[in-house]
């Protein structure tokens, strides 16, 4: 192969015997020509099955497009005869009119112009652009020679060279972007593995704790039943006293006091976690990867900073359950807050731009608490009475 891009069309089963046709066979004595030897070289190949073929430069001798339409049926029907073809090319007719048969792959044959060398490497499923003119170029073709020569074959062939090359490097750097992002992928799985191994030992040696802690308590208590029964008050007073301490540090294993946070603590609510951005009372407003929700401060546990790396994002997971749709009739303000609460942050979750709630007319009291949280919630840009056919002034459309 020269130094200029080539385009190899691989087939991708066969077995069997290598055949290589990389010669000239020409030969003025036996008045063969480049082309009549290629052909008698294929001919005898339709005695085999199941061999493997190299090919250099397949349509050398003759006119390229012609040769493209004969060896394309020629090659399709050694791949039926179980052979497997391994050929070089830098016509892009053959390579276009093979593209479409599925045991067929392309590969483009990458060299760096810049520096004059071969890289050696392949871009798959790709066809290769040539350097003719380039070529020319640099070994001392005047260049008007040239100018004339790209004029004559045309500015629109020459861009389409230009939209192959470019779409090959687009595809090699998505290849290594998408090498890199698995690489990353691959790490936080693993980090996640480690990290509920260690969840898991943690409530290990928790329920261990707790186990002998209420064995102790219990033994506490049967030696305080064993004291009162030998009518002894001072010994029983003794074991009632270290059966009530025993426990009270059983219920501290249990009763864990709530966490304090402030604005820029990272935390955790579920499977959703970002940083604090706001306290409202007991609440918090929480903002995940550029969503504003707000969570209950007694709900929240504190997590670390998660590391930003190439537009990858772990931290929100997008609810199983989520609907468009709110309905409030019959419920207290109390209870329709919380289920207004959760059913924004769903919404926001899942990417809804938009949403209803139901709430009725009635005495207006639930309108008013849902239009009093819509105006302190940080992500509802708007909001309005729905159309008289979604419910008129008894139903409220959310704008995010």
């Amino acid at each position: 192969m020269n130094k200029e891009q080539a385009t190899l069309l691989i087939p991708l089963y066969a077995k069997g015997r290598p055949n290589a046709i990389i010669d000239d066979p020409q030969s003025v004595s036996n008045d063969i020509s480049t082309f009549a030897g290629r052909i008698q070289s294929f001919q005898q190949l339709f005695r085999k099955n199941g061999v493997l073929i190299g090919v250099d430069e397949i349509e050398l001798g003759t006119d390229s497009d012609e040769a493209s339409a004969l060896f394309k049926v020629i090659i399709e029907s050694l791949i039926e005869r179980d052979c497997k073809i391994v050929i070089t090319t830098h016509h892009k007719r053959l390579a276009a009119l093979l593209a479409a048969n599925r045991h067929v792959e392309l590969l483009a044959a990458l060299y760096d112009e810049e520096n004059r060398v071969p890289t050696y490497g392949f871009m798959q499923g790709s066809i290769g652009k040539s350097y003719a003119f380039e070529t020319a170029v640099r070994y001392g073709i005047p260049a008007p020679i040239i100018e004339e020569a790209k004029t004559l074959y045309g500015e629109e062939k020459e861009r389409l060279g230009d939209l192959i090359e470019r779409s090959s490097q687009l595809e090699l750097e998505l290849n290594l972007k998408k090498e890199a992002i698995e690489q990353e992928l691959e790490a936080v799985y693993e980090k996640k593995k480690q990290l509920s191994i260690q969840q898991e030992e943690v409530k290990r040696i928790l329920e261990e704790e707790k186990q002998r802690l209420n064995k102790e308590y219990f033994d506490a208590i049967k030696e305080a039943k064993e004291a009162i029964k030998a009518k002894d008050s001072k010994e029983a007073h003794r074991h009632l006293n270290k059966a009530h301490k025993e426990h009270a540090k059983i219920k501290e294993q249990k009763e864990v006091k709530p966490e304090s946070f402030a604005v820029g603590d990272y935390v955790k609510y579920s499977n959703t976690s970002g940083v604090i951005e706001k306290i409202q009372k007991d609440r918090a407003v929480v903002d995940c990867n550029g969503i504003k929700m707000t969570f209950p401060l007694a709900k929240l546990t504190r997590t670390t900073q998660q590391k930003k790396s190439r537009g990858i994002k772990i931290d929100v997971k997008k609810p199983t359950k989520a609907s468009v749709n709110l309905d409030l009739h019959g419920m207290r303000a109390e209870e329709a807050l919380h289920e207004l609460d959760l059913f924004i942050n769903h919404a926001l979750l899942a990417g809804f731009e938009e949403v209803y709630i139901y709430h009725g007319v009635g005495s207006g009291i639930l309108s008013r608490v849902v239009r009093d949280f819509l105006k302190e919630h940080p992500s509802v840009k708007s909001w309005e009475d729905a159309p008289a056919n979604r419910g008129g002034s008894g139903a409220t459309i959310v704008k995010f």
